[in-house]
């Protein structure tokens, strides 16, 4: 499991007084004279010079215990964003790197003796000890006070201005402070090493290692015309049974490089100091503290596979620098760096989580076919995607769109996908969105209109929301249901008409039990809270409230187990006469269903109760009861919450394992979600955030998955597909924004075919609307 430490205050090692009156309080000038940084790093360093370039009159002195040439690794990758900012601040740095720089476009990709490249990169990289001493010389220059093998004072925020601490991930700042900082530091589940070679990759390798104790995995570039930067990594356990733990340094570079020896090409490796370690991701609550400052890695950490420790220091300086500069208050000036950082930082480290998790879990991914599974490198952190990947190199793009089955034109979203006796025609799914827009129970005009529109918008298959399967399962009084022959008519009448004018566009219904969520506000009026009168009694797996103001529910009896199960199967029977294509059980969110499956929600001991096989037996029972009276062609899929995003909850191991039963009873797709089981839940929001839960699920289990949550492109949609990371994708809130989301998709990259077709009164609005020019007139004439 990944350890996450909180950082506890520091008084316990006695320095509590410190925390609380080390630094001064910020004064009322944004521009500090006397400026300490600790830490003589590139990004220290950096911002020492730029904070003397700005003005020659302060007295800046940089603090490294270490000697000038010590540093841990051996290259730096920048990208052009970066190298932009230092020349626009300091062209006399950016004349400097650009000497010394090693440029490729290529990355290559070796799994199972087949060699993948994909060029159009643009990488830019030097030696580590080359930019200190780049750095060096600038700050001498500059006049800079440079202190090496020397301790920072203890007592700097009382002599100086302004302390800049860029004293590392195991910055004493930071730890010396923590109460105020709150550091989270994460360890993660691999050992690498830093290494190097002397002679030049001609490209960013990825070369992955199957050995008889597990998957090995090297990361390589040059960063100089004679040498290249090498990184082993592998999960702990392989890094065990392949007795690294027992070698010395030396006999682990001998090893690794035997391991890698075709991709070093017989070249020996070297370190410098060079040990195992694990990574560990920081984040910090506050970044700042009086007079104190955290930057680079003493702020933040994100996972060298995606090259961004340097970048991210380097241009948090910048953005210090600048803020400095900009403010008329310290406070004010720290504040904005800290506001103008955050949002990149954060974005940064999801990117770079994605990157780890997807090497982490790397064995779940061998058995793809050589092009995908280089694909799916290429895109694990989201920040490489299908469309700019094709911009790059179209021809690796469209070779890996050949081997997946793609023809020709054909964008990954729009090749179908069976699902029992059902194909669809695309890959989008209007996700389930409750609208809470039902007359007692029953669907009117708003949802022909709100299904209707979304079925002549293009996607494969339109969901409808939960559907209720009792008067008492529903979540508020404008809740749809299936418990009535009249709610059954009046499905029918959205069913037909979607048939009728959307050919080719399947609807499905998802059925579901409200449980200890049930009984309150429509979500406008105020969501998850209790209605204020009309109430009705609740019932859940156990007598649990979802909020310490929330009704407590009545935890079910046998019988009233027996009588939840009955009102499925009514509704299934109900949904299948009202015409749905495809039924989906809802098995997550905190409702009924998905109360017994947590943990967290299920706390009997009965048999229904306690072991994961026991939380799973009514949800089955539920589910196999559903499939005996659904159409034996038609699919029947079941939504889960893959995590509960709290301690002590359902886990993605966990999901694994409930995917597998329900697969294991005749599921035909697992749609997966995450969350909204307990109130108190930490989710770890991002762009498609819960498609790794999916991905998990498809390569453990085997069965089809719907990803779900925070897609938002039809660049991801492709992303993901041709990664192989999901059958399907649901979109929600996209589809409130645009009902013709899918036809928009096809009319934005060109496409016309079999996968997606316009409505015949709207073909007249196939192509893109034109629009006013907005680049300016070339000039006719330059000199």
């Amino acid at each position: 499991m990944e350890r996450t430490v909180t950082a506890a205050p520091s008084g316990a090692r006695g320095t509590a007084r410190q925390a609380t009156t080390g630094p001064h309080p910020p004064n009322d000038t944004s521009h500090p004279l006397r400026v300490a940084v600790i830490g003589g790093g590139p990004g220290g360093l950096y911002a020492a010079a730029l904070l003397k370039r700005l003005d020659p009159t302060r007295e800046i002195t940089v603090w490294e215990r270490n000697a000038p040439d010590d540093t841990f690794g051996f290259g730096v990758v920048l990208s052009d964003e970066t190298l932009g900012g230092i020349e626009h601040a300091d062209p006399r740095v950016y004349e400097a790197l650009q000497r010394d720089f090693v440029r490729w476009d290529d990355i290559d990709i070796t799994h199972r003796n087949t060699r993948q490249t994909s060029g159009g990169h643009g990488f830019a990289a030097l030696g580590r000890k080359r930019l200190l001493e780049i750095l060096h010389t600038r700050c001498r220059e500059l006049g800079v006070t440079l202190r090496f093998h020397t301790d920072a004072p203890k007592d700097l925020p009382q002599t100086h201005d302004l302390v800049i601490a860029a004293d590392g991930i195991h910055s004493t700042t930071r730890e010396t402070y923590a109460d105020v900082f709150h550091p989270q530091v994460t360890t993660h589940h691999c050992r690498y090493i830093w290494l190097a070679t002397d002679f030049p990759f001609d490209s960013f390798r990825f070369d992955i290692a199957e050995t008889e104790h597990g998957v090995m995995q090297l990361h390589g570039y040059p960063y100089a015309p004679d040498a290249s930067t090498v990184i082993i990594e592998m999960r702990e356990g392989v890094w065990q049974r392949a007795g690294f733990d027992e070698l010395d340094e030396t006999e682990s570079i001998e090893r690794c490089g035997k391991i890698f020896a075709e991709a070093l090409r017989g070249h020996p490796l070297r370190s410098n100091n060079s040990a195992w370690t694990t990574f560990r991701t920081v984040v910090n609550d506050r970044w700042s503290h009086g007079n104190v400052v955290l930057l680079g890695d003493a702020a933040h950490t994100a996972h060298f596979s995606i090259g961004s420790g340097t970048k991210l220091a380097v241009e948090d300086a910048l953005a210090l620098a600048a803020c400095l500069e900009e403010r008329d208050a310290l406070e004010e000036a720290l504040a904005a760096y800290e506001a103008e950082r955050r949002p990149v930082v954060a974005s940064t480290q999801r990117a770079a989580r994605a990157s780890l998790e997807w090497f982490e879990n790397i064995g779940l991914y061998l058995d793809q076919p050589p092009r995908q599974f280089a694909f799916n490198l290429l895109t694990r952190s989201r920040r490489v995607t299908h469309d700019n990947l094709r911009l790059r190199d179209a021809h690796f793009t469209e070779a890996v769109e050949r081997e997946f089955g793609c023809p020709s034109g054909t964008p990954p979203m729009f090749t179908p996908f069976r699902l029992r006796g059902l194909t669809l025609r695309n890959r989008v799914v209007v996700s389930p969105m409750d609208m809470y827009s039902a007359d007692d129970g029953v669907p009117g005009d708003f949802h022909l209109v709100h299904l209707g529109a979304r079925a002549l918008g293009g996607a494969g298959l339109v969901m409808t929301e939960m559907v209720c399967v009792s008067e008492e399962g529903r979540i508020t009084p404008g809740c749809a249901g299936l418990y009535t022959g009249r709610q059954a008519e009046a499905w029918r009448r959205v069913t037909d008409f979607v048939h009728a004018q959307a050919p080719g566009t399947a609807i499905g219904v998802q059925l579901g039990h409200s449980g200890r969520k049930g009984s309150t506000k429509l979500m406008w009026e105020g969501m998850d809270e209790p209605l204020q009168e009309g109430n009705w009694p609740l019932m859940a797996a156990s007598a649990i409230p979802y909020k310490p103001y929330s009704q407590t529910p009545r935890a079910l009896s046998r019988a009233q187990l027996t009588d939840i199960r009955e009102q499925f199967t009514a509704a299934a029977c109900r949904a299948a006469r009202a015409g749905f294509d495809l039924l989906e059980l809802h098995c997550a969110h905190g409702y009924l269903l998905s109360g017994f499956l947590s943990p967290l929600t299920n706390r009997r001991t009965d048999a229904y109760g306690g072991s994961p096989e026991k939380r799973l037996r009514f949800p089955l029972e539920v589910f196999d009861a559903v499939r005996n009276v659904w159409p034996g062609e038609r699919p029947l899929t079941v939504r889960i919450s893959a995590t509960d995003w709290a301690e002590g909850g359902t886990t993605a191991e966990d999901a694994v394992e409930i995917a597998r039963a329900f697969a294991a009873h005749g599921a035909d797709a697992i749609d997966v979600s995450t969350g909204q089981v307990v109130a108190d839940e930490r989710p770890e929001y991002g762009r498609s955030y819960q498609t790794p839960f999916a991905d998990r699920i498809r390569r453990a289990t085997g069965v089809p998955v719907i990803a779900v949550g925070a897609i938002s492109s039809w660049d991801d949609v492709n992303s993901l597909i041709l990664a192989g990371r999901t059958d399907l994708c649901a979109l929600a809130r996209p589809h409130l924004y645009d009902p013709h989301w899918t036809l928009h998709a096809a009319a934005e990259q060109g496409y016309t075919g079999p996968g997606v077709v316009w409505p015949a009164p709207y073909r007249a609005g196939s192509r893109r609307p034109q629009t006013g020019r907005t680049d300016a007139p070339k000039p006719r004439l330059s000199l």
